[in-house]
């Protein structure tokens, strides 16, 4: 490990206490790295999401950290205490899983009760624990059903129930909302938000659903292929990815690969492979060099479309509406410019008539709404 990480883990320890921590780590399967020298600091309190798609290394994070698989090398500590050799049921998490894992024979209450007779606490330590997680799920009046008789959401909350009556350091969260149905899981997904909030407890979510991490999340690290690409809160996430794939995966995006031609004090222009060059502002992560190899990321919502030529200097372009998607809330655009390129335009649903296809338009955008990552 660099002085510079272990200087940097020495303030950040300083300033906020850390529940998780996994320095340099490694797992193999089958001498192939599934997790590749990963470094994570979860603080006390927050809401970290390991976000990313499938096969990259996410869920084996987070079993590490359960327990339930161990570590290759690195390290791994929770609360500041090295987790080597502790079994899962030593450890101060709960993992709420997606298939709930409930038990079928077993009354809700009994279910929420499982672990602490396990532990052979006092009957009213139990019952009185018990109705508290009970509560904070809104399901005292379903206590006597069994996970047969409950909906999907109403066995989440069981699930959530058994993991919070546990009073654990950390709740881990793998995939939790993924069996649930569209509407279903928004609901979860606020009422997960208002638990986080009102518990102050450390949640640790895997999930490969980019919006569910984004509304959730106090920070984010996006894995792949085994390793992290980048860690920042969801607006650093989507406003500024560190990475072409960051940028690809992280909600839509239009990317195009060029090369530098120009730089001046505020911009530099990028010429891309099929010639369209594009004006983008500079930021501390530009490029510096003439001829550097860049991919420029534009989300759709930045993109104005126009029936007619804007009246702006830099970034405009010709081009032709291939289809329009009309989603509710707003329209998805597929415009071909006259180079070739296709890219999605994101606009809000404001009741306009929606042009036909093949009508000639104007896409164009600002230098400030694009971001050079380079290469």
């Amino acid at each position: 490990m660099s002085q510079a990480v272990q200087q940097n883990r020495g303030n950040q320890a300083a300033l906020e206490p850390l529940d998780v921590e996994l320095q340099n780590v490694f797992k193999f399967f089958h001498q192939e790295p599934a997790v590749h020298g990963i470094d994570l600091d979860i603080k006390q309190g927050e809401f970290f999401s390991i976000l990313g798609p499938s096969g990259c290394g996410k869920t084996t994070t987070l079993r590490m950290i359960a327990g339930f698989e161990t570590v290759d090398a690195g390290k791994l500590l929770i609360r500041g205490q090295s987790m080597a050799n502790v079994p899962p049921y030593r450890r101060p998490v709960n993992t709420v899983f997606q298939s709930y894992a409930l038990f079928k024979h077993l009354s809700v209450w009994d279910n929420i009760a499982f672990g602490l007779k396990l532990q052979k606490l006092r009957k009213s330590e139990i019952q009185n624990r018990v109705n508290d997680a009970l509560a904070l799920v809104k399901m005292e009046g379903l206590r006597s059903r069994f996970p047969s008789q409950l909906s999907g959401g109403q066995q989440q909350r069981v699930a959530l129930a058994r993991a919070l009556v546990n009073r654990p350091a950390v709740i881990l969260l793998d995939e939790p909302l993924g069996a649930l149905d569209l509407k279903l899981r928004k609901e979860m997904q606020v009422e997960l938000s208002n638990l986080h909030q009102d518990l102050g407890l450390t949640f640790v979510m895997v999930t490969h659903d980019q919006e569910e991490a984004l509304s959730l999340s106090d920070r984010i690290a996006v894995m792949n292929k085994g390793k992290v690409e980048q860690i920042g809160s969801p607006s650093e996430i989507y406003e500024q990815p560190q990475t072409t794939f960051v940028a690809d995966f992280i909600g839509d995006t239009n990317l195009f690969v060029g090369e530098v031609v120009t730089i001046d004090a505020e911009n530099l222009q990028v010429r891309t492979k099929t010639g369209l060059k594009i004006i983008v502002s500079r930021t501390e992560n530009s490029p510096t060099a003439i001829s550097q190899s860049v991919t420029v990321c534009i989300r759709p919502e930045k993109i104005q479309l126009s029936l007619y030529q804007p009246s702006v200097q830099n970034n405009f372009f010709e081009g032709k509406l291939i289809n329009a998607m009309y989603l509710g809330t707003h329209v998805n655009y597929v415009v071909e410019l006259e180079t070739g390129d296709r890219i999605t335009v994101m606009q809000p649903n404001t009741a306009g008539i929606i042009p036909d296809s093949n009508t000639s338009v104007y896409a164009w955008w600002g230098e400030s709404d694009c971001l050079s990552i380079c290469h």
